[in-house]
């Protein structure tokens, strides 16, 4: 869903001319990655997972010989670590190639459910939907991910579907459970927020906007109206907070394995799967999956995914309490280093949880934008939002307008993300390496 390069601590020395013609190595400089939502390293056990099924499992997962089996029994195994992680059952689960295709399956299955059961059947039917020839309505918000955005407005330019956008509240920066629920329609078959934002870190009230559609479906089903179902891409929040799917209350959740230091793969969550809830697959194959995703399974990257899921469901509070000292300890830095008035935290908003490693700062001034901040840096490898908006210049974030920060304040923005191995002397790295850019950058260098 999001890219960028691989973390270096090192940048490679730089070759200099001696005087006398040769060439001669300077020391290396330091490099401190802090873009950790846009990607994670592989966390060493997930390498050795991964080279591990590469040279013992690379059988058929569907054969009955040894090889075979050991890659079967790889993927049962992996199943069930993601399930722990986020607290369902195996049997709910099914795999990915990423983030995009598990968010693309669940819009896709819940508008040819909606299709299937609520068209007209004829004269002979004997039951008639109240919204039979309805174009089915999809709730979501204004900062989703475009894995999110961009199928949805496919759908409303295709005439597939109707889809309502609703604004994040510029007080707390959260889709608010009662602006969802107000949106909601006789058609609405699916309400889609994600459960932490990308750049600004904020936690949306995923169990909140749920407790209320529940109640609301109880009411829908008395009048045959569909049931609006739930989904919560999670991307950015595993491995950064406890993810609990009977605390959302979730229908769908999606699972990507390189936000939390496994391969680029990815899993859905469907509660009760084919059963509950739908599920109607976009390929068609060997069956794999239980056909609701076929094709010969990636088995030394579920393997890595496995025991990626594996480490956040042991370790994932001593994550998140190591990355909020760090992160908290920047923002500190930053304000001390530079003053209130020359720094905006766009991603602090009174009495909103947000994720642990995620800091979303302006530094004021008409030459200070994000990416000429970043041309300057010489030690911090960061991103001024998501990766996937790498090409958009100097635009502000259409998170961060649609959070209320001001224009000029918005097109300034950085975000730094960091990680599990992130500490505090690197953050004095980063903070003076700042300071030293826009120094230059305001010709006082």
């Amino acid at each position: 869903m999001e890219a960028t390069a691989a973390p270096s601590r090192h940048a490679r020395g730089r070759v200099a001319s001696r005087p006398g013609g040769g060439e001669e190595k300077s020391p290396p400089e330091r490099r401190v990655y802090m873009d950790y939502n846009a990607t994670t390293p592989l966390e060493p056990e997930v390498v050795q997972a991964v080279t591990e099924a590469m040279r013992e499992a690379w059988g058929n997962p569907s054969s009955p010989y040894p090889a075979g089996r050991k890659a079967k029994d790889i993927i049962d195994a992996a199943r069930e670590n993601l399930a722990k992680m986020i607290g369902g059952k195996a049997q709910d689960i099914i795999f990915t190639s990423g983030g995009t295709e598990s968010n693309n399956l669940v819009i896709h299955s819940v508008v040819r459910h909606f299709q299937t059961i609520h068209t007209s059947k004829g004269d002979t039917a004997k039951w008639h939907s109240p919204v039979e020839g309805a174009t089915p309505h999809i709730i979501t918000c204004t900062v989703e991910h475009d894995s999110i955005r961009l199928p949805l407005e496919h759908m409303v330019e295709e005439q597939v579907a109707s889809v309502t956008f609703v604004p994040v509240s510029t007080v707390n920066g959260q889709a608010e459970a009662d602006d969802v629920l107000a949106a909601v329609r006789p058609a609405t078959c699916l309400v889609t927020i994600m459960l932490a934002n990308n750049e600004t870190g904020v936690i949306m009230p995923i169990p909140e906007i749920s407790r209320r559609v529940k109640a609301l479906n109880q009411e829908r089903a008395a009048s045959g109206l569909p049931a609006v179902l739930l989904h919560t891409d999670a991307a950015q929040a595993l491995g950064k907070r406890r993810v609990d799917v009977e605390d959302l209350g979730v229908d769908f959740l999606t699972i990507v394995g390189h936000k939390f230091y496994g391969p680029r793969i990815g899993a859905l969550y469907v509660r009760g799967l084919g059963e509950l809830t739908p599920l109607y697959p976009m390929l068609f194959g060997g069956g794999q999956e239980r056909n609701f995703r076929p094709g010969t399974e990636n088995t030394p990257m579920i393997a890595g995914l496995g025991k990626a899921a594996e480490l956040v469901a042991e370790n994932c509070e001593a994550y998140e309490a190591h990355m909020r000292d760090v992160r908290d300890y920047l923002e500190e830095r930053l304000v001390a280093e530079f003053g209130e008035k020359k720094i905006h935290l766009n991603s602090q908003f009174p009495g909103t949880e947000r994720l642990s490693n995620t800091c979303n700062f302006s530094f004021r001034g008409p030459q200070l934008q994000g990416c000429s901040v970043l041309a300057q840096c010489r030690t911090l490898l960061a991103s001024v939002g998501a990766a996937c908006h790498s090409d958009h210049g100097d635009r502000p974030s259409p998170v961060l307008l649609s959070c209320g920060i001001p224009f000029d304040v918005a097109r300034n923005a950085l975000r730094l993300s960091v990680g599990r191995s992130t500490t505090r002397a690197e953050v004095d790295l980063v903070v003076q390496d700042l300071k030293q850019a826009v120094a230059r950058l305001e010709g006082q260098a």
